[in-house]
């Protein structure tokens, strides 16, 4: 049976299940052709290993603490602390306790540069 994936303005629940931790678990929460919102527990002994997404990834540290691997940095998200990846950038997300993160994948093209400007002004000549 395929994963029911949320419907537009339909509520999600973010919060992690009794037996969650126990294992290393991601839930596809939402899917378009543009974007995918995942779920992940990250239990404090098991590590996600480096690999890389294809598109542009959001982490978002909800509970727990994890450090992220990327760009030859080790950088810790506690609650509320989030992190941009470029895609195709190899990380890898380990737990120094057990942690809940909210992952978006924006799908599409491999950027390879740091963010836009399209605000006023940019692109002109000064």
């Amino acid at each position: 049976m395929a994963l029911q994936h949320a419907a537009s303005g339909e509520r999600i629940a973010l919060q992690r299940g009794e037996d969650d931790i126990a294992n290393f678990t991601s839930i596809a929460l939402a899917k378009t052709d543009h974007m995918e919102l995942i779920r992940l527990i990250v239990p404090k002994d098991k590590p996600m290993p480096e690999h890389r997404v294809e598109g542009e990834v959001t982490l978002l540290c909800l509970e727990g603490e994890i450090i992220v691997d990327a760009h030859g940095n080790s950088v810790v998200l506690r609650p509320n602390e989030m992190m941009y990846l470029i895609g195709g950038e190899p990380h890898g997300i380990r737990a120094n306790e057990d942690a809940v993160v909210l992952m978006t994948i924006l799908l599409g093209p491999v950027r390879t540069g740091g963010p836009t400007h399209t605000g006023a002004g940019a692109g002109q000549d000064k």
